[in-house]
């Protein structure tokens, strides 16, 4: 089995259990940036230099093989190039969730299986029962809202060996088998952009272009800014608009026009959505979706909300009707459907209304 090795806590104590239940293991840590000195650096948990070192160090505690991994140049075009895209056509996307769709359980399995591995085995809080995705006991650290764009086939050849066991245990557990990443922080940041600044990483690759940001119900230009790639729907702060509303209360954005470079904000009450419009379905659950409207929830962002909806799968599009309005819903997020903890499909978001 391959143990995927982060550089941190999780991926360390994943690869030391599967190792002690007598699996063959072998640990890989993916170089993804061909110049690491331009990524984030620092005990960060994924992707740095220093995490290389880490997972090397707890491969060499665990007592298994350890390579390293070259996936800088499709890292770069599925992740890093679909970031900037994204933004610039105005969606908000989840560079996280790309990561595990297109590297960890595409690239990373293609070769593992390949190379004649059966599966593998990765730190994420989230649980697998039958091939089935389920959440995590940890809520606040529960991964399983990113790992709901796996398709079943990818989800049969994963193993979450933590899928039952809380951060602070495995932390504790970490201790105890001499895993000098017990104590490491979180990764919180993109690990792409060095300095944490997204505005300016997305300006350095899509220019600077003033727009006009106009109030949604006065129709007036109220400021401007310097790309509205650098904007997402339901942002409050960093607006800097010339004039105050008429009734006194906060703006936010309500929508960006990448074509005429506007981003339109208004009251939060014009943030609220009922339908949401999906694309690019994937369905992951134990059964074949319903051929009609079905009962479940449904999460628009990691750590979000979770909302009871209708949900109908229908040819390549996926259509939710919320029974509660959400806000700040921003095409280009994941929308996954869970019935109770279970996952059972998800889709990309294109329009909300």
């Amino acid at each position: 089995m391959l143990a995927a090795m982060s550089g941190g806590v999780d991926s360390a104590v994943a690869a030391a259990r599967i190792a002690e239940a007598g699996h063959d293991v072998t640990g890989v840590h993916l170089a993804l940036s061909a110049n690491p000195q331009s990524y984030r650096t620092g005990a960060r948990g994924c992707c740095t230099v220093e995490d290389s070192r880490d997972a090397r160090r707890a491969a060499d505690v665990i007592g298994i093989p350890f390579y390293i991994w070259d996936m800088a140049e499709r890292f770069h075009r599925d992740v890093v190039e679909d970031f900037v895209s994204e933004y610039a056509a105005g969606r908000t996307p989840n560079p996280c969730l790309r990561c595990n769709e297109k590297i960890k359980f595409e690239a990373v399995l293609d070769r593992a299986l390949a190379l004649g591995f059966d599966a593998v085995a990765t730190g994420h809080h989230a649980r697998l029962d039958d091939g089935v995705l389920h959440r995590s006991p940890d809520a606040g650290k529960d991964q399983s809202y990113v790992l709901g764009v796996l398709t079943r086939e990818q989800l049969s050849h994963a193993v979450f060996p933590l899928g039952d066991s809380t951060k602070a245990q495995v932390r504790e557990e970490a201790a105890r088998r001499g895993l000098t990443v017990a104590d490491k922080p979180d990764s919180h940041d993109i690990c792409f952009i060095a300095d944490g600044d997204t505005r300016a990483f997305l300006a350095d690759r899509l220019g600077s272009a003033d727009g006009p940001i106009v109030d949604a119900l006065s129709g007036e230009v109220v400021g401007t800014h310097p790309g509205a790639y650098g904007y997402t729907i339901g942002q409050r702060k960093g607006l800097h608009l010339n004039r105050p509303a008429a009734d006194g209360r906060p703006r936010y954005v309500l929508s960006i026009e990448p074509v005429s470079n506007t981003v339109t904000v208004g009251p939060r009450t014009s943030l609220e959505v009922t339908s949401i419009t999906c694309a690019r379905p994937v369905w992951n659950g134990p059964a074949d979706p319903p051929a009609t409207p079905f009962a479940c929830h449904v999460q628009l962002r990691a750590h979000g909300e979770v909302y009871p909806c209708r949900a109908q799968l229908s040819g390549d599009q996926l259509n939710i009707h919320l029974a509660t309005p959400a806000t700040g819903v921003a095409p280009g997020q994941a929308a996954v459907l869970y019935t109770g903890d279970m996952v059972i499909g998800s889709a990309t978001i294109e329009s909300a209304a």
